[in-house]
């Protein structure tokens, strides 16, 4: 299986941009900001960028899938050379070219009410801030996209990460070297930092790293064909629209419980942020198994065109999928099992949540299976039921979330994510199995899940008769840990020599 130790040694390395880069910056930051602010100015943080997030999706439109799509089989399929990756990554810039500058110039024109809709009346210069993240993301979206396709994550690597450490750096700048400057009378400082404006400084952080990313990957832009072949952009939009939908509904159940909170709470918005920044703070606990099924993703979906292409043999797919199944299960016990440790980095206003975190790690889980079922209506081009799915997802999150914040509070958006995300791993899977078989092994994927419950479940009882210390606690836990292990390797060893052999 020469093919799957490719694909995990590309997951590896994506994974230190998306997994090990995001991680350092959760390690860094989060600690950081629930130290510094209130749980009402993280709300603000968290809130924004989730609408950070859902504006970038409708300004790349998945633009970037569509050129996998296109890039990897195109020319085969139409037998002409003006369909060839060239023209294809064309066609995918310049399109996001011009719907960037058009978009990006309405949001800065409607900013002052665009933030009084938000709740932030008087801080336009938040939605300004935001506006050009999201440019400057959204038009380094088909690049970061052509060097995935041409398998260089190492490039793709060293511009993620370098954005990183820079926006890392200048949010210690901005919130601790600033003030220590204006603190010792250095008022040239007084020209960009204002104190009463710590929240915005995030952003602008943000903002220059973004720019410097872009910067950076400008050279590919230079190779830009100009060519703009327009049966080809109706066909890339026609295969991409419907996944918009599907992301809007992901973005919506892993970032949208502190926007929720916000208007749906029963307390004042300054309240509802309160109890949102606990939320979001203790969601960020749930970030190794986001992110690994995002650093997945980000290697799996190129990798699933390019092997359809050159071998109808669907076992690797079923054998990834377990994989994933495999992992994901291991991390949910190792977060769970060393979370007396984990905790430490929030801030001890912000770890009354923590109930919500096996909930979102589980809905994670499923996230990661639903990604894996999907392929079968993307390989076949009938991407218009990734909006359906992802549509039924949406209506279980928000319906979910209207009726019970107010009587669940920060449970409502954990357990609407798990709802939502197990609902579409399970018509993705009944879809997929209609479309485009695959025989995936669910009663292993299952198994692989229900020990890292059941083990977690053990850990409590164990624990319980241990001396209430947490070295005690975390030793039993450890040893419970080695046992899954032992088990797991008893049980699955000969399939991952297979498969990794």
């Amino acid at each position: 299986m020469a093919l799957l130790k490719k694909l995990a040694g590309e997951t590896a390395i994506y994974g230190i941009s998306s997994i090990l880069g995001r991680v350092v910056n959760w390690i860094i930051l989060t600690p950081y900001f629930t130290r510094v602010f209130l749980r009402e100015e993280y709300g603000i943080v968290n809130d924004l960028y989730f609408w950070i997030a859902i504006l970038l999706v409708l300004f790349t439109y998945r633009m970037e899938t569509a050129f996998f799509r296109f890039a990897s089989r195109g020319q085969q399929e139409s037998g002409d050379k003006k369909h060839d990756q060239d023209t294809v990554f064309s066609t995918a810039s310049l399109t996001i070219i011009g719907t960037t500058v058009a978009l990006a110039g309405l949001l800065l024109c409607l900013s002052p009410q665009i933030a009084t809709w938000l709740k932030y009346p008087d801080r336009a210069d938040y939605v300004r801030i935001f506006t050009l993240i999201i440019a400057f993301d959204a038009l380094a979206a088909i690049p970061f996209a052509k060097l995935r396709m041409e398998s260089r994550p190492l490039r793709f690597a060293a511009i993620k990460l370098g954005a990183l450490a820079l926006n890392i750096l200048l949010v210690f700048f901005f919130l601790e070297g600033c003030p220590w400057l204006l603190a010792h009378d250095y008022t040239f400082v007084t020209s960009i930092y204002n104190p009463e404006h710590r929240i915005a400084y995030v952003f602008w952080a943000n903002l220059i790293a973004s720019g410097t990313s872009l910067l950076w990957l400008a050279p590919l832009y230079r190779h830009l064909a100009w060519r703009f072949a327009t049966d080809l952009w109706r066909r890339m939009l026609n295969y991409a629209l419907p996944l918009v939908i599907a992301a809007i509904a992901g973005i919506i159940n892993q970032l949208a419980g502190t926007t929720l909170l916000k208007y749906f709470g029963t307390n004042s918005t300054e309240a509802n942020l309160d109890i949102g920044g606990m939320y979001a703070a203790a969601a960020k606990l749930a970030v190794l198994m986001n992110l690994f099924v995002q650093a997945f993703n980000y290697a799996a979906e190129p990798f699933f065109f390019r092997q359809s292409a050159v071998s109808q043999d669907k076992a690797i797919y079923a054998d990834v999928a377990r994989a994933f199944a495999l992992v994901g299960s291991l991390a949910f016990i190792g977060i769970m099992f060393y979370l007396e440790l984990i905790q430490m980095f929030l801030g001890e206003d912000y770890r009354e949540g923590l109930g919500i975190l096996p909930i979102l790690l589980v809905a994670n889980f499923f996230l990661g299976l639903f990604y894996n079922f999907s392929i079968g209506y993307k390989l076949t081009d009938q991407t218009r039921w990734a909006g359906y799915i992802a549509l039924l997802g949406t209506i279980i999150t928000l319906a979910f979330n209207i009726i019970f914040i107010p009587s669940m509070n920060i449970y409502a958006p954990a357990w609407a994510s798990l709802i939502c995300f197990f609902t579409m791993a399970v018509a993705g899977y009944w879809l997929t199995r209609k479309l485009w078989p695959v025989d995936y092994n669910l009663g292993r994927m299952a198994y692989y899940l229900l020990l890292a419950i059941g083990g977690w479940g053990l850990t409590i009882v164990i624990t319980s008769f241990l001396p209430d210390q947490m070295i005690y606690r975390l030793i039993g836990n450890s040893f419970v840990f080695l046992a899954i292990l032992l088990l797991l390797y008893k049980t699955e060893g000969n399939w991952l020599r297979k498969v990794l052999g």
